[in-house]
């Protein structure tokens, strides 16, 4: 070796200093892991970060299973019943309800005046910085117009004053009260009702089958109504397509042909939705899909005075029967979506009479002319049955098990944030249970009140089977 040159390090050296220094990097690996896991478990982390990667989760999600490709396709067969242990057994009169003929409910009534506005943008209050939130919005904006301050005691802001009661979320002590209400992703029109009724000094009353013509005589008379339509909107993972909206109508305008309404849902780029101005036949076109339902908040006092301008719609068995009647004009007259909408109001209206036998195969035909439209997410309305839950009761009623839970599979499959919808594991679970799947059947009912613990069907079945939530 000459002067000067250095020794060459023995291979057992050399491995021993790679060793260590890889030991090092997975030291430092792992206590950098363990450091990222305990940050992100802290609340106010979730708060500020986890909604944004549940998004990314949720696009994702929606790239690879895109909800518009997710297609229920009905049997029709009746499946046998293995184990009907505490099946629910509505009261279903021996007669059928289907009621004659009607007359129009409104011929004796003088005509509406030109225009009513009832002031609805001083009571107007959005859903931003909240999700799913259209149900809370609009039912504070029909109760703060009878004057409602709030619950008592309560210093929430109103809208989560309601959505504590009627969509409270699931128990995470990691996240805020927002954000454990996030995957709650509809809520329904009997839960609205249920709120004012039991939780407030007003009245609340829901009716399917209404028209143009009752929905202003009620805003002349100063009885604005919360109707709920479909429409095409950026969803929160920027993607136009069809969703569920409720509306607080306060107006209309006979000379410009419009509804006054109050829109809670606005993206950040725009101004708040007062005094909006829809087109008769626009909100007609989107009050469609959901049967012409209206939702009405009241003081009980005025009780008399509502119950004269609602005349035959005071009775729902008739006001369902309407629904069928305009839902079979509807299929005479539309095609495409509207056609859909037509015949799954149909079933909808059916089940409403409690004539399941009827309604079952009315869905059936809804559900073929879905299968039948563009896979567009612009256009096939694919969060349906997250709203309208109508077929499960059609085919539960008719023993068709295996239906309920195929429907159940695809609705389930279709939020971006996972199955997530309590009505839908509800049902599932009471066909498993008919078919006797007694332990998908436990998991699914109690899914469905770990997601909602407000969940009162839920909550029963599981009592009525012995069961702790």
């Amino acid at each position: 070796m000459a002067a000067g040159q250095k020794k060459p390090a023995q291979p057992s050296i050399i491995i021993s200093r790679m060793s260590s220094r890889v030991w090092r990097i997975l030291f430092v690996t792992l206590a950098l892991f363990l450091a990222l896991a305990l940050a992100w478990n802290l609340p106010v982390v979730q708060e500020k970060l986890g909604w944004r990667l549940e998004s990314a989760l949720a696009w994702a999600r929606q790239k690879l299973n895109p909800p518009q490709e997710a297609v229920f396709l009905p049997s029709g067969l009746p499946t046998p019943v293995i184990h009907r242990t505490a099946a629910p057994s509505p009261q279903i009169s021996a007669q059928p309800t289907i009621l004659p003929t009607l007359a129009p409910p409104t011929a004796t009534l003088p005509p509406v005046p030109p225009r009513t506005d009832l002031r609805g943008a001083k009571v107007y209050t959005d859903q931003k910085n909240r999700w799913n939130y259209c149900g809370p919005a609009n039912l504070v904006m029909a109760l703060k117009f009878w004057g409602w301050k709030g619950l008592p005691g309560s210093t929430l802001d109103l809208r989560d004053q309601v959505a504590q009661v009627i969509k409270p979320g699931f128990n995470d002590p990691k996240k805020d009260f927002i954000a454990r209400g996030r995957l709650d992703l509809n809520v329904m029109p009997y839960e609205l009702v249920d709120f004012v009724n039991d939780e407030t000094e007003f009245a609340a009353l829901a009716r399917f089958g209404g028209d143009m013509t009752l929905l202003k005589r009620l805003l002349a008379a100063g009885f604005p109504a919360i109707i709920e339509k479909g429409y095409y909107e950026f969803d929160t993972q920027g993607k136009r397509t069809w969703m569920g909206h409720y509306l607080f109508v306060t107006g209309y305008d006979e000379t410009s042909g419009v509804f006054i309404v109050q829109d809670a849902y606005y993206l950040d780029t725009q101004k708040p939705r007062k005094d909006e101005q829809v087109k008769y036949a626009d909100f007609l076109s989107g009050w469609r899909s959901f049967n012409y339902l209206l939702l009405l908040v009241y003081p009980p006092e005025r009780a008399a005075e509502l119950e004269a301008v609602l005349g035959s719609w005071n009775d729902p068995a008739w006001a369902n029967q309407r629904a069928l009647e305009t839902a079979e004009a509807d299929i005479l007259s539309t095609q495409k979506i509207d056609l859909f909408f037509a015949w799954f109001n149909k079933g909808t209206s059916l089940v409403q009479l409690q004539q399941y036998d009827l309604a079952a195969p009315a869905y059936d035909e809804a559900f073929r002319l879905y299968a039948s439209l563009p896979q567009d997410e612009n256009y096939r309305p694919w969060r349906m049955v997250w709203y309208q839950t109508g077929p499960y009761w059609a085919y539960f009623y008719t023993g068709r098990y295996a239906d309920v839970v195929a429907l159940a599979n695809v609705t389930l499959s279709t939020p971006s944030t996972g199955p997530t919808l309590e009505e839908s594991l509800y049902w599932r679970g009471m066909a498993e249970w008919a078919l006797g799947d007694l332990a998908a059947a436990q998991a699914d009912m109690r899914e469905s009140v770990r997601l909602n613990p407000h969940f009162a069907p839920g909550l029963q079945r599981l009592q009525e089977w012995g069961l702790q939530p």
